[in-house]
């Protein structure tokens, strides 16, 4: 017969006992007869404890009686100490409790990006115009990227082309518009170099072929900013004139383009 083995047993792991646990035991035992709204509050060890009655433990009528002397005879030396020792702590039963709010800053969220512009109906002319160029594009993408590298040319006045665009601060976007009355974001610089004698095709896709790429360190105000669907006249640091999109106006704000090409433009 195969004897089998006895294992032994482990007791569970107890939470050990604090000085704040023995007072709590003595004073549990006093607290048969307190009135309403009676608290016993102690510090031990830089903890504290609580003990509120309800009020059904005394009449509903009369004052507020005392509390009962706490029996520590049942307390370790420790506890007694930490009771000597510790502060006594009274709140007015009608004390008062507010909470006052912190303040804080609503800040609004960012201008979306523009919608992209929509190009305008192109005409015969137009057409033919824009294929030549594409297949320019097609059959040379080695000297556009020579051209990119090559030192910039000097641009036309760039004061020249933010003066006269100024002007135009507060003109409505207008979907299509190339025309004081109101602009789309194409229309607005074609019209713009235009008062300079520099003509620039109509939509943004073409304008981004107008002139010559250039870094951004390189830029000067009056370059071209373009972005997909998108175009704007560099206005120096990081300051941009455009036609936003629908509900805006012309106005100069922050570039927000997160990496446009820049354009030299020359005359």
């Amino acid at each position: 017969m195969t004897a089998t083995p006895q294992r032994a047993k482990h007791r569970a792991a107890r939470r050990p006992i604090t000085p704040l646990d023995d007072l709590a035991t003595a004073a549990t035992g006093s607290f048969a007869t307190v009135g309403r709204r009676s608290a016993v509050v102690a510090a031990s060890g830089g903890l504290m404890m609580t003990m509120a009655l309800p009020a059904s433990a005394a009449p509903a009528d009369g004052p507020a009686q005392a509390l009962p002397a706490v029996d520590t005879a049942a307390l370790t030396a420790q506890a007694r100490a930490a009771l000597a020792t510790s502060p006594v702590v009274s709140v007015p039963v009608d004390a008062d409790w507010g909470f006052e709010a912190p303040e804080f800053e609503v800040v609004a969220n960012p201008e979306p990006e523009p919608e992209p512009e929509p190009e305008p109906e192109p005409t015969a002319e137009r057409s033919t115009s824009t294929a030549s160029r594409s297949n320019e594009r097609a059959e040379a993408p080695a000297a556009a990227t020579t051209q990119t590298n090559a030192p910039a040319p000097q641009s036309v006045n760039g004061n020249a082309v933010l003066e006269v665009a100024a002007r135009y601060v507060g003109v409505p976007y207008v979907s299509g518009g190339s025309t004081p009355s109101g602009f789309d974001c194409s229309g607005f610089t074609q019209y713009v170099f235009a008062q300079l004698g520099i003509n620039l095709p109509r939509t943004s896709g073409e304008q981004r072929y107008a002139g010559t790429v250039v870094s951004r360190d390189q830029a000067q105000p009056g370059d071209l900013i373009w972005s997909p669907g998108h175009i704007a006249i560099y206005a120096g640091g990081n300051q941009q004139i455009d036609a936003p999109r629908p509900g805006k106006t012309v106005q100069f704000r922050a570039i927000w383009q997160s990496s446009p090409t820049f354009i030299r433009v020359t005359g």
